[in-house]
């Protein structure tokens, strides 16, 4: 399959690929049916396994800047800080990097798409439906929002790993550590804060107090083979994949929707623009996440609506699951 091949040969998480750029004709045949939200919500009210891809474009419209908009802090890119190299030469400026961005995500909200996934997943999950979130964004915004079956292909911002230890704990203290408190401006005139290693955050595992690590996926490292498991395990398994807010270029991501087109399976992309992977997808509805999903996923109208009522008589309890009619009755004895 595509993602252990990924993995086998060691691709690292945010290698840049272009995919060849689809035929003009090819764009024109998509274009006259891709955008039919209709034949989406058909579609959709039959998915059994919904698998949702989401990337940057997402959360930016919580204001989050991507690495291409918003790629320097300070004078140092994005790609310049998140490897493993950086942190060895200078924990402390990544640090203060990492810092920066945590504070600056506690103060996003998540916006209308994320709620809608949210909302999505919880009423599909009570219809004996499944929605999966495959993210490469490590805001946890989706948790925020409601979302419980999250796969997080890059990490988490509020996730340390140690350097000694190996321990992966959560942490959503603000500061992350007493030296932290103030540091962090992003302006290019700023000096580094140069904290001393014992005073950045430190393992609180069993005594080991090694030096802690955002627990993310830098530049140069390759994702984590059982996530990368689990979500082979998903897109093999859905019957719909969405792909929101993301841009389709960052491999191995950018080849898990056209892995799922490529067994049939139908595609749609809510995005900003096209993508080099569009062509193959069966729907694209241009425009904001925050727009475009909230109806596409909204409750379909052959949706079962679920209610139970209890109904007690002659020492039996009869449940009754209902939408227009009782779809189904069990009868339970009393204790």
């Amino acid at each position: 399959m595509i993602v252990r091949q990924c993995t086998s040969r060691g691709i690292t998480s945010q290698l840049c690929v272009h995919l060849k750029e689809p035929r003009t004709q090819g764009r024109k045949d998509m274009a006259r049916h891709s955008s039919d939200l209709a034949a989406f919500r058909d579609v959709f009210s039959k998915a059994k396994h919904v698998a949702i891809l989401t990337g940057s474009g997402l959360s930016a419209e919580s204001g989050i800047p991507t690495f291409r908009e918003g790629g320097f802090w300070r004078k140092w890119q994005a790609q310049d800080l998140a490897t493993p190299g950086a942190f060895s030469q200078n924990p402390s400026r990544v640090w203060e990097f990492y810092h920066y961005r945590r504070e600056a995500m506690l103060r996003k909200s998540p916006n209308p798409a994320h709620l809608a996934i949210a909302e999505c997943e919880a009423r599909l999950q009570r219809q004996g439906r499944r929605v999966t979130v495959i993210t490469q964004n490590i805001d946890e915004l989706h948790y925020r929002a409601g979302s419980t079956n999250v796969l997080e292909i890059h990490g988490s911002l509020f996730k340390t790993s140690c350097m000694s230890c190996g321990n992966v704990a959560v942490s959503h203290k603000s500061p992350i550590c007493a030296a932290l408190e103030g540091k962090g401006a992003p302006e290019p005139n700023t000096s580094d804060a140069q904290i001393p290693p014992h005073h950045l955050p430190r393992c609180e595992q069993g005594g080991c107090s090694g030096l802690l690590r955002p627990d993310v996926v830098w530049f140069g490292e390759t994702l984590d083979s059982d996530i990368l498991t689990r979500v082979e395990e998903e897109l093999d398994r859905c019957d719909l994949c969405l792909v929101v807010g993301t841009t389709s270029i960052v491999y191995p991501a950018a080849m898990f929707a056209p892995q799922v087109a490529a067994r049939g399976m139908p595609v749609a992309e809510f995005n900003m623009e096209e993508t080099p992977a569009t062509m193959p997808f069966k729907f694209h509805f241009h425009g904001p996440c925050g727009t475009t999903l909230p109806p596409a996923l909204a409750r379909h109208e052959t949706e079962v609506h679920f209610t139970q009522t209890r109904l007690y008589n002659a020492g039996w309890v009869y449940e009754c699951n209902v939408t227009n009619a009782i779809v189904q009755q069990t009868h339970l004895p009393l204790c």
